[in-house]
């Protein structure tokens, strides 16, 4: 029988290893994309979709689990979860084709959605409230450190050995993980008697599901009809959790303002950020002619920056409200994509980093306490929904981001390789995508200040 400042710490270095393995997956292959269009011989259009595929999966899947997670044991559960993942990443590594990686990645995005729902639920649970930001803090670090690392390695990796080794380099930690959740013994687990909403949990896959996949192809009428269909599912989904007693997701809890105003702006921030990654590492690889090695090198400066910063931050949010923080964060990221709604081929490179600069320590800033404030204003019996929302809006967010950058190359460039003689349309896209971001985060800083005197 272990300790309870034992079982503390092993819960915290599980949730610090999950974060990092999602958060590496989701971004690693950034780097790798060129490389794989030209590997697969696909358009511009597709080479988006094998990351977007993972962040669309674990967006639709998150708020079931995070029901089902705490009703069959968040322990038991992620134990299945680690192995869904690591069968995920082996079939992505040796995949053939497109469509048999882009299969694969919905696996290993199933597990991943376990992996993250119930980490921070376990994290809610076993933790007091007074160390529980801290705690958070790290586990945020742990998001930015994979996504720190991600570039870098990637690009290592595809420089010097293959992008197929990108999905095995998370595989010891994944090991690791089940090793020490071998060593505890404790299971968490909530509304164990409580039916699971399945009408509820369909509604939600579906609506999202149609939103999402409409919104990447707005430009045609195919899209527009599934994103309204979308819409009016999702309103669906509403209206019938609101009338059950036991819902999959307990849509009563926006009626707290701290926890909505927190839940938007978390999504917003997502949905304004995540393509910054992508501009980015296109700009470098195709308009600067540069190396997978050279680019993953540059792009680490944003989330090594969200790593330092999470953990104090997070810290910081026990002790000064957590929405002035936000705030102040997201302030400085709204800068910082109004600078790179200038980039051409021409921008000095001093001038993006100084742009990645504001927007790591700006992220950073925001993303711990708005966490802390989202798990911690709800009762305990809604702490896997809480925890399922922060996977939720982060991948939801960040899957309309890549999917607002595909859906400007549709308008812009059409379904086409990206080649020197279209690179002209690259940066028109880049452009007005940055600006959109801009606008968005504009947003993100007045949601993060609602509610700053509100005690619910």
């Amino acid at each position: 029988m272990i300790s309870d400042d034992t079982l503390n710490r092993y819960v915290i270095i599980i949730g610090i290893l999950c974060s990092f393995a999602v958060a590496f997956n989701s971004n690693a292959l950034s780097v790798a994309l060129p490389t794989i269009a030209n590997d697969f011989q696909i358009s511009n259009i597709m080479q988006n979709w094998i990351v977007n595929v993972y962040l669309l999966v674990i967006a639709i899947t998150s708020v079931p689990f995070g029901k089902i997670c705490g009703k069959y044991g968040l322990k038991r559960t992620l134990i299945i979860g680690l192995l869904i993942y690591i069968i995920g990443a082996v079939l992505s590594g040796i995949a053939p084709n497109e469509i048999f990686i882009l299969l694969a990645r919905i696996i290993q995005a199933v597990g991943s959605s376990i992996l993250f729902v119930n980490v921070m639920a376990m994290i809610t649970a076993q933790i007091s409230p007074q160390k529980r930001g801290q705690a958070v803090g790290l586990t945020v670090m742990g998001v930015y450190v994979g996504l720190t690392s991600a570039p870098t390695i990637g690009g290592l990796l595809v420089q010097y050995s293959s992008w197929r080794s990108i999905f095995y380099i998370t595989l010891p930690l994944i090991f690791i993980s089940i090793f020490l959740l071998s060593r505890i013994s404790s299971e968490w687990s909530m509304d164990v008697d409580v039916p699971l909403d399945v009408k509820g949990s369909i509604l939600y896959m579906l609506g999202i599901s149609l939103l999402m996949y409409g919104f990447t192809v707005l430009n045609e009428m195919t899209g527009l009809l599934l994103a309204v269909v979308g819409v009016v599912v999702l309103i669906i989904f509403a209206k019938y959790e609101l009338k059950i007693q036991n819902p999959i997701y307990d849509i009563k809890l926006f009626y707290n303002l701290k926890y909505a105003s927190s839940n938007i702006a978390s999504f917003i921030s997502y949905f304004a950020t995540f393509v910054v990654t992508y501009i980015l590492n296109y700009h470098f690889q195709y308009l600067n002619g540069l190396k997978p090695e050279t680019t993953g090198i540059i792009l680490i400066v944003s989330p090594l920056l969200m790593a330092i910063v999470a953990p104090f931050s997070g810290k910081l949010s026990d002790k000064i409200e957590p929405k002035i923080i936000a705030s102040a964060g997201m302030a400085m990221v709204t800068i910082a994509m109004f600078i790179l709604t200038f980039l051409n081929e021409s921008t000095p490179l001093y001038v993006i980093i100084i742009a990645m600069i504001l927007q790591g320590v700006g992220f950073g800033l925001f993303s711990s306490p708005n966490s802390n404030i989202i798990l911690g204003s709800v009762e305990k019996k809604d702490i896997p929904i809480a925890s399922a929302s922060l996977s939720t809006v982060r991948t939801i967010g960040q899957s309309f981001s890549l999917g607002l950058l595909t859906l400007i190359f549709s308008f812009v460039m059409g379904n086409v390789q990206i080649v020197p003689s279209n690179y002209h349309l690259l940066v028109q896209s880049s452009h007005i995508t940055m600006i959109f971001s801009t606008i968005l985060c504009v947003i993100a800083v007045i949601l993060s200040l609602v509610g700053v005197k509100s005690k619910t």
